[in-house]
């Protein structure tokens, strides 16, 4: 198994770098007809389906491995910030195999890692062109039988700026995707069966924030446990520690977030010309472009007052809109496994440890583990047979570990 996934890593990375080369520099992709959500949303239930269609799904750009399952594209009613109804797109995928594990189909809803900011970075397209880096974790997942949806958040895909690592508006997508495959008849998948979460990086804020929503707002989900591996928990560490980094994008990419859920930010009247310039870039960005794009830029070349983004994050109102992001401060009801590399080069250990500690500090079951793994991408590579072995030992009902007051 171990084997073949990373033979699957290999060729889903190939694919994300063909992909970027292929878009970079690209303008701003027209929305497809199938992104573009009615007016005004129907009425319904957070998680109802208000569209879907057939689609597909392979490893590599050449789409020569395509995954064995039926897939569905669909678009779904949801949450954002302020708890305002939202049309979000994403994939379910059902292995074509019969489930022959216990009881009923598990369902896992997958929080996919930064992608970017462009219409055309969203899971549910880049999947279906061969092109998504987390394409072989979600085999893997297929693998062993589980039915899978894969949420693209807000904004991605669907009209409006993503809001990236925001806690509210991903835990919300996440929740209401495991909802929305339930319901899909197409799918055919258990309405009322268990599910897990799992995710790494914004994927596993995502995973996080949603474990902490979930016992109030979507307590009927049987959720059997939620893994999160290396997940932006403070994002004032992440901010401080992205400054002046090869992956100083995903602080754009933040800044754009922020500013499209709190628009009384005014965050572009910070920044000088270049800084206004860099902004509108990152708005149409990919993940692997605007780390080429903006590599090592220093934030303080960026504000119109000289100072570090970082600066602000202590002072009104930027503080507590920064502070409403904090992962740690709600108790998740069901078991969680956090995987976190202590030589993460993009996510600081540190911070991960700490939302970890919080929930023991909370009386939840957590198990976290340390990584040696080297960097960000090598503690991804790492964590995952971990995480998804954990996931599968909460779908057979085994009793899960917890170390906290050990770590």
């Amino acid at each position: 198994m171990l084997i073949h996934f990373r033979r699957l890593v290999a060729a889903g990375l190939t694919g994300a770098l063909v992909f970027a080369l292929l878009t970079a520099g690209s303008s701003p992709a027209a929305a497809a007809s199938f992104y573009d959500p009615p007016s005004p949303l129907p009425a319904g239930r957070d998680g109802d389906i208000i569209k879907h269609e057939p689609a597909e799904f392979f490893i590599d750009p050449v789409k020569l491995i395509r995954v064995d399952a039926d897939v569905q594209r669909i678009m779904y009613l949801s949450r954002d910030t302020h708890d305002r109804r939202i049309a979000v797109t994403g994939l379910v995928l059902t292995p074509k195999g019969a489930w022959t594990g216990k009881g009923e189909r598990p369902l896992v809803g997958y929080a996919v890692g930064t992608q970017g900011m462009r219409d055309d970075c969203a899971p549910s397209r880049a999947l279906a062109a061969g092109a998504e880096y987390e394409g072989p974790s979600i085999a893997a997942l297929l693998l062993r039988g589980y039915g899978v949806v894969v949420t693209d958040y807000e904004g991605l895909g669907t009209p409006g700026d993503h809001t990236y690592v925001n806690r509210a508006a991903e835990g919300h997508a996440v929740l209401d995707s495991l909802r929305a495959a339930q319901r899909l008849p197409e799918a055919n998948l258990p309405g009322d069966g268990p599910v897990g979460i799992a995710g790494y990086s914004q994927g596993g804020g995502a995973s996080a924030a949603a474990a902490e929503l979930q016992p109030e707002y979507a307590p009927e989900l049987d959720l059997k446990g939620a893994y999160a591996g290396a997940p932006p928990a403070e994002l004032g560490a992440v901010a401080k520690q992205l400054d002046g980094h090869y992956a100083v994008a995903f602080l754009g990419f933040a800044l754009v977030s922020m500013n499209t859920a709190y628009p009384e930010l005014d965050i572009p009247a910070l920044l000088n010309d270049k800084g206004k310039k860099l902004y509108e870039q990152v708005r149409h960005e990919c993940l692997l472009d605007g780390i080429a794009n903006h590599a090592f830029t220093r934030s303080a070349d960026l504000t119109a007052d000289g100072r570090p983004l970082a600066d602000y994050l202590d002072e009104e109102p930027y503080k507590s809109r920064v502070a409403e992001q904090r992962i740690g401060l709600r108790k998740p009801g069901v078991p969680t496994l956090v995987v976190h590399s202590a030589l993460d080069d993009i996510v600081p250990y540190p911070q991960g440890r700490e939302m970890a500690r919080d929930w023991c500090g909370l009386g939840a079951k957590v198990q976290f583990s340390t990584s040696l793994a080297p960097t960000h991408v090598g503690g991804a590579i790492g964590a995952y047979p971990e995480g998804l072995t954990w996931l599968g030992d909460r779908f057979e009902g085994k009793a899960p570990p917890v170390n906290c007051g050990t770590f």
